[in-house]
C-alpha cells in the first residue's frame, strides 16, 4: 500500500531555546516549559524562538 506522508512543503516547528549564563543551551515545545526551566535556573536565562 503507498504511503500518504503529505508531501508538499515541510512545516516549520517553533520550538523555545533557553540559554543559560553558563553556556547550557535547552530547548522546549512550549514557551511554559521554557520559562518553568528558566524560573527554576533563578531566571537568569535567556528564551528565544527558534524555526526547525
Amino acid at each position: 500500500m503507498a504511503c500518504n506522508c503529505g508531501g508538499g512543503t515541510p512545516h516549520t516547528v517553533v520550538v523555545y531555546q533557553l540559554t543559560l549564563p553558563d553556556g547550557t543551551v535547552r530547548r522546549y515545545v512550549t514557551y511554559q516549559e521554557a520559562e518553568a526551566a528558566n524560573r527554576r535556573a533563578g531566571s537568569t536565562g535567556v528564551i528565544t524562538a527558534v524555526t526547525q
